[in-house]
């Protein structure tokens, strides 16, 4: 069989599995609502979008000024000639935002999850992972592992006992590196943050959270998970992303003491052997910082929006994952139910993404809606009716 005709077979499968991922192309701007390709107009409930920031006019007037000033791109890595004024701008805002001393950007945060462990990490060293942490943090430790031999241990999602244990089975690691997401993507679950910073500090340990769904959503001001517990300056190292609450465009950061940041510079190899942000990403996001700043009522009408949504979708009948995050899932169990609910709801003019085995485990598919401030209640409310409609069609309330 030629390699061509073995993808071919491959992506069957996929197709017969229900895992085939269709591609769906907006016609216009990423906001509550806009036009998809061959659909009209569609009520977005599957973007990161979270501030709705995507389209702001203050937002986009930034990134254009950039674009000008500094020019396309920066034709450089950050070590040579590549680190322009709006990135240094820049990640001082985002320390300042996240509550630590200094910030480092990246082209996206899987490059900064990946800079992360095989630059920390050696032979001597341990990190301990929770059990769903998002795929880039497991192959900056697959890639730790391969490249320096570092020790891992993985513990049950969010079980503080398990997570004490491995700390005790680390105790002659040079350096013991708990890491784990701030808001677990596919469950909407937050961290248990108070209780790992306690274990780690018990245990002499290092606290690296992955903060990037809820940086711009948790908090009072939308400064993520710490803030969320009121322990702003308590995470020892803080990761995130660019390309959802803060402009959406791309672009991700590592935020720590300044001494990190600085070895980052130094050893990281995807800063040290990637092109720097394009300026007009980093002046987008710069704006979209100083924006979530000064109109914190963004934040506070996110997490209006999503009791809003939760409550009436549990009204209606649907048992949606317990949680006060942006991130709503309804397990539906079979991969195939759960794929054939969100095309009905694409017919019904609503975008929701159906997820099924391997990106959950089996008899877990679900579809995941999430809320943003961009959305009126207008908008939620004829995603509530057709979540009505089809529920009732397939007879799941």
């Amino acid at each position: 069989m030629s390699f061509a005709a073995r993808l071919q077979a491959e992506l069957e499968q996929f197709q017969q599995e229900g895992v085939y991922k269709r591609l769906n192309y907006l016609e216009a701007p990423q906001a509550a609502r806009t036009n998809m390709q061959g659909r009209g107009e569609v009520v977005i409930l599957s973007s990161n979008n979270y501030l709705g920031l995507c389209n702001q006019p203050e937002v986009v007037a930034a990134g254009k000024r950039a674009l000008e000033e500094f020019g396309a791109g920066t034709g450089s890595v950050r070590f040579i000639c590549g680190t322009f004024t709006i990135h240094r701008e820049l990640e001082s805002a985002l320390a300042r935002l996240v509550g630590c001393e200094a910030a480092l950007s990246y082209v996206s945060c899987w490059n900064a999850n990946e800079g992360l462990c095989p630059t920390l990490l050696g032979e001597r060293d341990v990190v301990i992972s929770d059990q769903l942490n998002h795929a880039s943090i497991i192959d900056s430790i697959r890639l730790a592992k391969t490249i320096t031999r570092c020790q891992t241990a993985v513990y049950r999602h969010s079980d503080m006992t398990d997570l004490e244990e491995k700390l005790k089975a680390a105790r002659d690691a040079r350096l013991r590196l708990v890491f784990t997401d701030g808001v677990f993507s596919m469950e909407g679950d937050i961290a248990r943050l108070p209780d790992i910073v306690t274990l780690a500090r018990k245990y002499d340990a290092v606290v690296a959270v992955d903060d990037s769904h809820a940086t711009g959503a948790l908090g009072k001001t939308g400064r993520g998970s710490a803030e969320h517990y009121g322990m702003l300056g308590e995470v020892d190292i803080i990761t995130s992303t660019l390309g959802k609450a803060l402009g959406g465009a791309a672009g991700g950061f590592t935020a720590g003491p300044a001494v990190l940041t600085d070895y980052l510079t130094q050893r990281s190899r995807p800063q040290l052997f990637s092109n720097a942000l394009p300026p007009t990403v980093a002046g987008s996001a710069l704006a979209a910082v100083r924006y979530l700043e000064a109109h914190p009522e963004r934040v506070t009408r996110l997490q209006d929006n999503t009791r809003y949504f939760r409550e009436r979708l549990t009204a209606l009948g649907f048992k949606p994952v317990p949680g006060t995050t942006p991130i709503v899932p309804v397990i539906l169990g079979e991969t195939a139910q759960a794929i054939r609910m969100s095309e009905l709801l694409l017919e019904e003019g609503v975008f929701v993404t159906g997820f099924g085995y391997p990106v959950v485990p089996q008899g877990q598919a679900r579809v995941r809606c999430q809320l943003s401030a961009g959305h009126s209640r207008d908008d939620l409310d004829f995603a509530l009716s057709a979540f009505r409609r089809v529920g009732a069609q397939l007879g799941l309330i």
